[in-house]
């Protein structure tokens, strides 16, 4: 993938990409304390060591006098113990369904809440771990993590309402699964995208192109938004719209954009299936 000329990545990213590094690729590896630690001082690098020491630590919303408490995590007296049951049985327990203990992993460790802050970035490491071992791979073509950023407002509302109600995590498992067959979805749609992209340009290696060419062509493959046409693709490579007409032009010709059918206002193109 060419990535010349993009902004570099700042720290809290580079720290997140370092943790789950490490728990997919070395996803045989035992969970421990020193583990955890390391990964909280990777997304907060000036952060103290150690688990939460104020209580009450409460997840908290609305204005002043009007405030609606979302979730208390237990008191710092008892991290210790559950954390050590935590990770006992993290590493211990191999007769439950290894998907099933990826969703009561995640569940159980931000429900225990070790950390002052980065808990959910921690739990999600830990369920991609988990889904490693299920692999028996670690090679990632999905991210779980990633998928429940995207549905952060229902992963919100999922866990308030099983962290609030009876020990029941019946409703949690199924929108956990349900999930993670939405990042099976997401991946097959990335990876059918890398796959028609690397064939076109294998197909193309020869073709004589210049720069803004390329680069219109990488957009339209990328998945274009709208209509293409000689405005916008001036607009986008800074050039004149005869410019842009001619680039188009010399496209059309080797039979890689054709004109769209049904245009009004201004002829569109697309590429050629």
């Amino acid at each position: 993938m060419d990535i010349a000329g993009l902004v570099p990545s700042d720290r809290h990213v580079d720290g997140v990409v370092e943790m789950l590094l490490d728990a997919t690729q070395h996803y045989q590896q035992p969970l421990a304390a020193d583990r955890l630690f390391g990964w909280h001082s990777a997304l907060f690098p000036s952060s103290r060591r150690g688990m939460r020491k104020a209580d009450p630590m409460q997840v908290v919303s609305g204005a002043m006098g009007k405030e609606k408490i979302h979730f208390e995590a237990p008191d710092t007296d008892r991290l210790e113990e559950e954390m050590r049951q935590f990770i006992s049985w993290f590493n211990e327990d191999t007769y439950m369904d290894p998907i099933i203990k990826a969703a009561i992993a995640h569940l159980r460790f931000v429900t225990v809440h070790p950390f002052d802050y980065g808990n959910g970035r921690i739990a999600r490491a830990i369920a991609d771990m988990q889904l490693a071992r299920a692999d028996e791979s670690a090679q990632r073509f999905y991210s779980m993590s990633a998928q429940i950023r995207k549905e952060r407002k229902e992963y919100y509302e999922i866990l308030e309402s099983t962290q609030k109600g009876s020990m029941n995590i019946t409703n949690w498992l199924d929108w956990f699964l349900q999930c993670l067959d939405r990042a099976l979805e997401a991946s097959s749609e990335t990876l059918a995208s890398v796959l028609k992209k690397a064939s076109f340009w294998e197909k193309h290696a020869t073709t004589s192109l210049n720069q803004r060419q390329r680069l219109m062509l990488n957009k339209l493959l990328d998945g274009f938004e709208g209509k293409l046409n000689t405005s916008k693709w001036a607009k986008i490579t800074k050039t004149s719209s005869d410019t842009a007409l001619r680039d188009i032009q010399g496209l059309v010709a080797k039979g890689i954009l054709e004109k769209e059918v049904g245009g009004r206002r201004s002829t569109s193109y697309c590429l050629m299936e």
